[in-house]
């Protein structure tokens, strides 16, 4: 059976309280997320002794971690940004298995300055794409070197985001420490969304042996609201991508909100990963049981 999971960045609050309230919703799972109130996990502060003791804090309330979030832009443009934020990645990626899991996750980033999540022109260039490739490639060797494996999550708006790059990536960078977070609402735009079916069943055609994870959320058009949106979660600390909720034409809001065809989705994810940990996101707090109640509903329809 699937397994449903919650991002622990969702809960704003120490690290043993943040266990408390996700295990009293009855997850059994969760994608672990480096800020808690209490711990300093920030760049170069992260030892083998905290990981081990956020792993412990979350097994002690059978809430297993599965994966790390390692969120960042991987190709800002300017070089000394870049160097800090895939420093902090590699840090968290060698220590994934402290933490309690070989799989640690970010987006493949974009020449945008102003965000993580907009478009720009070097992005679907073949430069950009090689420089990129370049990163992953080491991203990957950097997480098989300390018994990781990095996985790539696409967005459409990122270097790799539609199923022909996200192919393309696996091929080029064919390594045993890369594998794919599987997110369907990330490659939807206004002009596939309508052939939404069509879409979710490439992804699984042809990267279906490469996912690891996979997320729930939802997708939708966005109506007269083409701004990047973004939502209070009720912490002022929040990572942006948490708080992200799509630009332009696209929204992304939380599961069962949209418009993705979950019987499908879940079907074809469970075909080669009956098991999985489906990890539910871009929501509050307030609205995690609802989304919950959703998810598991969907699980049971499809006898998943």
């Amino acid at each position: 059976m699937m397994q449903a999971g919650i991002f622990t960045g969702y809960f704003p609050y120490g690290l043993k309280e943040t266990a408390q309230k996700i295990r009293a919703l009855d997850f059994n799972t969760v994608q672990l997320d480096l800020h808690f109130r209490d711990i300093d996990l920030s760049a170069g502060q992260i030892t083998k002794e905290k990981a081990r003791t956020v792993r412990d804090t979350f097994r002690d309330h059978n809430l297993p971690v599965c994966c790390v979030s390692g969120y960042t832009n991987i190709i800002h443009p300017d070089m000394g940004e870049r160097e800090r934020r895939v420093g902090y990645l590699k840090e968290i990626i060698r220590n994934a298995r402290e933490f309690g899991t070989p799989y640690v996750i970010s987006e493949t980033g974009t020449y945008n300055t102003e965000s993580d999540w907009v478009h720009h022109p070097k992005n679907k260039t073949e430069e950009g794409f090689e420089e990129c490739r370049k990163v992953i490639a080491d991203l990957a060797q950097t997480a098989y070197d300390h018994g990781a494996v990095f996985l790539l999550e696409t967005y459409v708006n990122n270097v790799v985001g539609s199923v022909e790059e996200t192919v393309k990536m696996f091929a080029q960078v064919d390594h045993p420490g890369l594998g794919l977070l599987m997110d369907p609402t990330n490659y939807f735009e206004t002009h596939n969304i309508d052939r939404m079916d069509q879409i979710l069943n490439q992804v699984f055609d042809t990267l279906t042996d490469k996912i690891k994870i996979a997320h729930a959320k939802d997708v939708k058009r966005s109506g007269g609201d083409k701004s990047e949106k973004h939502a209070d979660i009720g912490d002022e600390d929040a990572l942006e991508s948490h708080t992200f909720r799509g630009v332009g034409e696209i929204e992304l809001p939380a599961p069962g909100l949209g418009s993705l065809n979950y019987d499908l989705y879940l079907k074809r994810l469970s075909e080669k990963h009956p098991n999985i940990p489906v990890i539910i996101e871009h929501l509050s707090e307030d609205d995690v049981p609802r989304a919950k109640k959703f998810l598991d509903e969907k699980f049971r329809a499809n006898g998943l």
